[in-house]
């Protein structure tokens, strides 16, 4: 068996700076720490942060007052920072700066008087938190067939948004069908989709032409990492999302001559490594990096870490920029 090792694979640049924030926060003030949602998501980085004692809730009135609360990755909108306040928390804003784009722009839109259509997957926390940012000027599309229900019409002032971590192809789809029913839409320059989603889709539509099989390592409520599976699946390639080695079946390589093996953006490389070992001793499988393009972005960390005081050390105050 051959693998083909997709990269660039695994952490972005966004995933690298809030796991960095959390490991730091517990460096300076101990484990008694709460995340609002998953940090990432990614089961075995929750589990390793649940397992050193930092807990991670669905609701403020989870946090002690006067508590250390670290903002995930993904974004909260302004009601969840204002309820942070009157709970005199200590918060540290992990967002990743690409998805602080988006919310920038939803507010620049909103001000500026446009109904903002917003590409992306109902539930999914960054969605939320963008949706918070302008919730009376913001409505959200998934698919094609959605914009055709729009109520708006050809005259009123649009722009559209995307979740970063969408599908490109099927994000265009949508875009396409906005800009052919409303040509006059706006949109930003730059666009919503980070380059880390659109770098780990690319390796794979290159891989799955040569491989009977791709393996994603990344967790199930991981949109980056569901567009890769659907991706390879959409080729006739069969496909598996996992978290780890652990879920490998060894059925699914019987007839496999070449694997392809790549990670979303939240997954860390140790969960690769582990597959690879399990197709080097059940298969005897080579395996062959496959580098598409490199990545160098590094964001960093919000400076609000760095004055953290542990609870109870004085009184406590919030240190969120504003």
């Amino acid at each position: 068996m051959k693998v083909l090792l997709a990269s660039p694979r695994g952490f972005c640049a966004g995933v690298n700076m809030a796991i960095e924030c959390l490991d730091e926060a517990i460096r300076r003030v101990g484990p008694e720490i709460y995340v609002y949602h998953e940090i990432v998501h990614n089961k075995y980085v929750v589990d390793r942060f649940t397992g050193q004692g930092v807990k991670f809730v669905n609701s403020l009135e989870e946090v002690p007052i006067g508590g250390i609360l670290l903002f995930s990755a993904h974004g909260v909108s302004p009601e969840i920072r204002q309820l942070a306040r009157s709970r005199k928390l200590q918060t540290v804003d992990a967002t990743c700066p690409l998805v602080t784009k988006v919310h920038l722009e939803a507010i620049r839109y909103a001000n500026q008087g446009y109904n903002i259509i917003l590409i992306g997957h109902e539930g999914h926390d960054e969605v939320i938190g963008t949706m918070g940012e302008a919730p009376q000027s913001i409505t959200l599309v998934e698919t094609s067939d959605d914009v055709n229900r729009l109520p708006f019409t050809a005259d009123d002032k649009l722009a559209y948004l995307t979740q970063t971590t969408l599908s490109v192809e099927e994000a265009n789809a949508v875009i396409q069908a906005l800009r052919k029913r409303y040509p006059d839409i706006d949109s930003p320059k730059k666009e919503d989709i980070c380059y880390a989603t659109t770098n780990r889709q690319e390796a794979v539509k290159m891989l799955v032409e040569s491989a009977d099989v791709l393996i994603v390592l990344g967790s199930q409520n991981s949109s980056n990492s569901r567009r890769l599976m659907e991706m390879g699946a959409a080729r006739g390639v069969p496909s598996y999302l996992i978290d780890g080695a652990s879920e490998l079946k060894r059925e699914w390589f019987d007839e496999a001559q070449a694997v392809a093996v790549t990670a979303g953006a939240s997954a860390p490389e140790v969960v690769v490594q582990e597959c690879l070992e399990f197709l080097k001793t059940h298969f005897n499988a080579t395996i062959s990096e496959q580098v598409l393009r490199e990545e160098n972005v590094h964001f960093a960390m919000p400076r609000e870490l760095f004055s953290l005081q542990a609870p109870g050390s004085q009184v406590p105050v919030s240190t969120e920029q504003t």
